[in-house]
């Protein structure tokens, strides 16, 4: 049985004393008319003793479902169900995300190559210091929700340390609690978050809600149940995580290109698996004529597609993931 928590939730000026919820703004800076940079911030503190979980979002400016998640999260718990502490920020690329893209328009910088970020570094690498000193390095566990941008691409978790880490098997176990059902095990680019974090010991994901203009609701339900299943394996709050009996993990992605221009009629869905030499589109010319057919170069699970259906001669029409084993 959990005792009752006695230690305050402090991330810089912000407290919340057990059994409560904070919310407020980091300060990170000014624009150039003096306007603060503030990044939102919700601190959870449980009744009752337990571990912490950091949980954020919008790194990508463009990547929304991930918000989507958070609001139905803060909605379901409350600090009398928890026991231990929630630390959650809602958007974390504050200048990309009011541009609606992926990158910074302050820095021209992706935010997930800036962790652990530098105190003197650019608009980006000084937001993922304050929050990597302040937040992150005192979290159990770390969940940062991605999406594909605006591409369509299948629901997944990513594990991005590679499989000789110390903390490889604590992500994949954190990977398959999330329950999503399909898994990249690849070590990642440096400065991901899912790498920074493991590398101080913390096991990190990186889930990527498919990929969408706006919010896709099918998507942020899997996050929700996901993050929900966390929760629930962890002993946040009480319950049963329901995760699937077996699910596909991949270790890398191949580039599906096309040889001519043209339209594409995809003939594979998301989630097909595929086999090798099996059709993936035909392409077909301005006037409707089958052109060329564009084929798996071996056996994979198409992962995802450009949002648009035209490809010029060497444009890329897809992705495979690829090979497909189970967890």
């Amino acid at each position: 049985m959990h005792t009752n928590n006695t230690h305050k939730l402090e991330v810089c000026d912000l407290v919340a004393e057990p059994g409560t919820k904070v919310e407020g703004h980091l300060s990170a800076g000014t624009m150039p008319d003096g306007t603060p940079i503030r990044i939102p911030i919700v601190l959870v503190n449980g009744k009752q003793t337990g571990k912490t979980l950091y949980l954020q979002a919008i790194s990508d400016g463009n990547e929304l479902n991930g918000i989507a998640v958070i609001h139905e999260i803060l909605n379901h718990i409350t600090p009398e169900s928890l026991s231990g502490r929630l630390i959650i920020v809602p958007v974390v690329n504050v200048h990309a995300f009011h541009a609606k893209q992926a990158y910074s328009p302050v820095d021209n910088v992706k935010m997930n190559r800036c962790f652990p970020g530098r105190p003197e570094g650019t608009s980006s690498q000084r937001i993922a210091h304050l929050l990597f000193e302040k937040a992150i390095q005192n979290a159990d566990y770390c969940i940062d929700i991605h999406q594909g941008g605006v591409q369509p691409m299948i629901d997944e978790v990513r594990v991005r340390v590679s499989k000789k880490h110390d903390c490889h098997s604590a992500c994949m176990e954190l990977a398959k609690v999330f329950g999503i059902g399909y898994i990249l095990d690849q070590r990642g680019p440096k400065g991901q978050l899912a790498q920074a974090a493991p590398d101080i010991g913390i096991p990190t994901i990186d889930p990527e809600l498919g990929g969408t203009y706006g919010w896709d609701t099918t998507s942020i339900n899997k996050g929700v149940h996901g993050v929900l299943n966390v929760l629930k394996h962890y002993r946040f709050i009480e319950g049963t995580p329901e995760i699937p009996d077996k699910q596909i993990v991949v270790n890398k992605f191949i580039t599906i290109v096309s040889n001519k221009g043209g339209f594409v009629y995809y003939k594979a869905k998301l989630y097909d698996q595929l086999q090798a030499q099996q059709t993936i589109a035909e392409i077909r010319d301005v006037f409707g004529n089958v052109t060329d057919v564009v084929r798996a170069p071996e056996a994979g699970v198409f992962w995802s597609h450009p949002i648009y259906p035209m490809v010029a001669s060497g444009g890329i029409i897809g992705k495979l993931g690829t090979p497909i084993s189970y967890l």
